[in-house]
């Protein structure tokens, strides 16, 4: 069985590609493989925005549970995440009408996450997510007691 060039280096093959889609050469593009590199596009889309989602219920689980432990670090964490998360809706406006499904999913993950960093058990933290799409994407939203203090701990 011969190798083909998608098989021996995906980045030669990728330039060689566009190059051919450029030029307008259709009938020489590597049709099959350029479909599964287009859907793994997508795909990694969809988890990159599920990691956002991941590390930003981390935060908010711990910001919630463990108020004498807030800082500055976990803020400015929510706040990155909170604009990371915006550009990804952004760039694919198509993943926004999954966000409640991401985030059920990226809720499992966060939990066992946060709970791995706190020293608290994974029951301590609710069985579902407690949060909305729209409180997690609010930059303003802080939860828990005492939620809009400016952090103890710098």
């Amino acid at each position: 069985m011969s190798q083909t060039l998608y098989d021996q280096d995906l980045y030669d093959w990728s330039m060689q590609t566009a190059r051919l889609l450029r030029e307008g050469r259709y009938a020489e593009i590597d049709a099959l493989h350029l479909a599964e590199e287009v859907e793994s596009m997508g795909k990694s889309e969809r988890r990159a925005l599920e990691h956002r989602l991941v590390v930003l219920l981390v935060h908010l689980l711990k910001w919630e549970h463990q108020p004498e432990q807030r800082s500055k670090s976990w803020q400015r964490t929510l706040i990155e995440q909170r604009k990371q998360v915006a550009k990804l809706l952004d760039d694919s406006p198509s993943l926004k009408p999954r966000l409640l499904d991401l985030l059920v999913d990226a809720y499992d993950s966060a939990v066992r996450w946060a709970a791995d960093e706190t020293g608290m058990d994974e029951s301590d933290f609710p069985q579902d997510c407690p949060y909305g799409g729209e409180q997690v994407l609010d930059p303003s939203f802080f939860p828990g007691p005492e939620a809009n203090d400016v952090p103890r701990r710098v």
